[in-house]
């Protein structure tokens, strides 16, 4: 199947689309949603921007939607970009890194049934501590790029995801009933490498923009490729 990623840089969507190209579906390009609201109930906001240079590492097209990141009006602006991929590129499905939002998957599901597309969605209900050690397995190079709960603070930002990783996180799932992955909005990360990457980013520049002792972005401030 023809598909198109909505690719937000971070782990879970690259996730998805490295199991879905496993499925044998041909990803024809990656579709982004850039949010003004950090806030935002549908997508990811930390280092948004790099997914121009990760599509490039990639070696796909992305197709770039702006959104104010108002609930629900939002919705419109994804519509309309999936619209815009579909049309440009023949798509036949969406490819999704929903996990367990089920807000997130059912409104993805709707638009995508209303453009008569499928909805593939790879990680649905997938266990969040094997997700983290297949990556890790499989290769992908993921950092921490924002941090959003008790006890997490600015110390996690730009760690990369290893087995010590894992089982700090759950210990911190046992303890405070922190989401593993971040699903419950605990943290966010940042791809840069993977095993359908044909470079990997290199990050040359960040700067910690840290709201609260809880609450921060590793912004990336310069990022360059380098060949694998």
């Amino acid at each position: 199947m023809k598909a198109g990623v909505l690719f937000s840089g971070g782990k879970d969507s690259a996730y998805a689309m490295f199991k879905a190209m496993q499925a044998g579906n041909e990803i024809a390009c990656l579709i982004s949603v850039i949010s003004e609201n950090k806030a935002s109930y549908m997508f990811h906001t930390p280092n948004i921007s790099l997914t121009e240079l990760q599509a490039e590492a990639i070696g796909l097209p992305l197709l770039k939607k702006n959104t104010k990141g108002e609930k629900e009006k939002e919705l419109v602006d994804l519509e309309e970009a999936i619209k815009e991929a579909k049309e440009k590129f023949g798509l036949e499905g969406i490819v999704t890194g929903a996990l367990e939002s089920k807000y997130q998957a059912t409104r993805i599901q709707k638009i995508c049934e209303g453009l008569g597309l499928e909805c593939i969605n790879p990680l649905w209900m997938k266990d969040q501590v094997e997700l983290l050690k297949e990556l890790i397995q499989s290769g992908f190079e993921v950092i921490v790029s924002g941090v959003f709960a008790y006890p997490l603070g600015k110390e996690w930002l730009g760690k990369k995801l290893d087995s010590e990783m894992v089982e700090a996180l759950v210990e911190l799932r046992e303890k405070y009933g922190i989401s593993p992955s971040g699903e419950g909005g605990e943290l966010e990360t940042t791809v840069l490498d993977a095993p359908f990457f044909k470079k990997k980013l290199v990050i040359t520049k960040t700067e910690e923009q840290m709201s609260g002792p809880n609450s921060g972005v590793l912004a990336v401030i310069e990022a360059n490729l380098k060949e694998k």
